[in-house]
């Protein structure tokens, strides 16, 4: 029986990129959106092609009602859970300065980014506690996407850099929690990454790193973050839980 993935935020960007590598790693998997599945039917096809079982699990991670819906359609579909991976999350609507912010905006940030995130991992690990119980061989791992915006600041989105510094210390927690159950749990810190998300700076964050601030000269993909978290889930970097990865082409790399 293959291993199952729930990947939050999984129908697009980094989270499809995720999706499409744990597929290729053997993982079934639950792909969760906010959009209605006739909205995602190709991307879901396109994941199949690796002959896994793929389900979508709509919700928004921000309600606790569609979090429980989203597990239990997890559980009754797929049987079991091995992986969670939290991954969804959102842009500020409007890039404002940090003194301009009010609290609509940052109630918006962290209600998805920063509580839903949490709750969503609460709940995911909980599920994954009561199968360790039942079946001491049971394997499973918590991998959260994060950002270099957790230890950058920008005072242009600073609701969004505190929600993601705010899962660094969610992460090493869960690591220290779920340790009795010989769960691992890893943050993800990605770089400028080409997506959706980054559509309205694109341009912006092209020239930055053909410029240098990015060693590697080119925003990331999300098949290069979907590649560190397959590796992740497979087994590829043991005896490391609570520990963070960065893939950001060498940007946080101080520099004289």
């Amino acid at each position: 029986m293959n291993k199952v993935a729930l990947v939050t935020g999984g129908s697009r960007g980094i989270g499809l990129g995720i999706a499409e590598k744990l597929a290729e790693a053997g993982f079934d998997l639950a792909i969760n959106g906010v959009r209605d599945e006739s909205g995602v039917t190709e991307v879901l096809e396109a994941i199949r092609k690796y002959g896994n079982k793929v389900i979508y699990a709509q919700g928004n991670i921000a309600k606790a009602e569609d979090r429980q819906s989203i597990v239990d359609k997890v559980m009754s579909e797929l049987g079991q859970l091995n992986l969670m991976v939290n991954n969804a999350g959102v842009a500020p609507k409007v890039r404002k300065d940090m003194l301009e912010i009010n609290e609509e905006d940052f109630d918006y940030m962290m209600s998805i980014n920063q509580k839903g995130t949490f709750f969503m991992a609460q709940l995911a690990t909980k599920e994954m506690i009561k199968q360790k119980e039942a079946n001491p061989d049971y394997e499973g791992m918590l991998i959260n996407i994060t950002s270099i915006s957790a230890r950058t600041a920008s005072t242009q989105r600073v609701e969004y850099c505190m929600a993601k510094a705010s899962l660094s210390i969610m992460s090493t927690s869960f690591a220290v929690k779920l340790a009795d159950y010989q769960i691992p749990v890893y943050e993800v810190q990605p770089g400028i990454i080409e997506t959706d998300m980054t559509a309205v700076v694109n341009e912006k964050y092209t020239k930055l790193a053909q410029d240098g601030v990015v060693l590697e000269k080119r925003m990331g993909r999300p098949d290069d973050i979907g590649k560190v978290v397959a590796s992740l889930a497979t087994g590829g970097l043991p005896y490391c839980t609570g520990q963070t990865i960065v893939p950001d082409g060498g940007m946080g790399i101080w520099r004289l």
